[in-house]
């Protein structure tokens, strides 16, 4: 995904972090690095972008950012307790100050009743707080819902920034 306007989102995210001193950590699930693909395309990210875990598998989760395994089993890979910890696993496991953890079912199967294919849970993290949690629900199929996700994480990150 490159269109103009996500190319200009993610410069203008850049410079605002860079003037913000905030470096960046992601941890990607359902993504499965869309978003550091995505900044990472813009010159000189590594001066407010620090790193990338692609946590696919729940013992990624729990080995790269130190998910519970726990949480896993009470609450599900898809959760927000879960995003919570991946969240604050990236901050905890790298340089950055700020951390922003995907997790979610893009489909076209692994849905539930409950968890149904395109629910998504975001959580951004800064030092050992939680700052953002959040739900949600896209529609389309696996490439649409990951676009959507992207979408939505980038424009969050850019929120945090005004």
């Amino acid at each position: 995904m490159q269109s103009k306007d996500v190319i200009s989102l993610t410069r203008v995210l850049g410079e605002k972090f860079l003037k913000q001193h905030i470096i960046l950590t992601t941890v990607e699930s359902c993504t499965g690095g869309l978003l550091a693909a995505q900044l990472t395309n813009i010159p000189g990210s590594s001066t407010w972008f620090d790193r990338g875990f692609i946590t696919y598998s729940n013992q990624s989760k729990i080995d790269c950012v130190g998910v519970k395994k726990s949480t896993i089993e009470e609450y599900g890979a898809v959760s927000q307790q879960t995003a919570n910890e991946m969240a604050l696993g990236g901050i905890n496991n790298s340089q950055g100050n700020l951390g922003f953890s995907i997790t979610g079912i893009a489909g076209p199967s692994g849905g539930s009743k409950l968890k149904p294919v395109g629910t998504i849970f975001f959580a951004i993290a800064k030092k050992q707080n939680i700052i953002f949690e959040h739900q949600a629900s896209f529609d389309g199929n696996r490439a649409d819902i990951r676009e959507k996700a992207l979408l939505f994480a980038l424009n969050q990150l850019l929120a945090l920034t005004l």
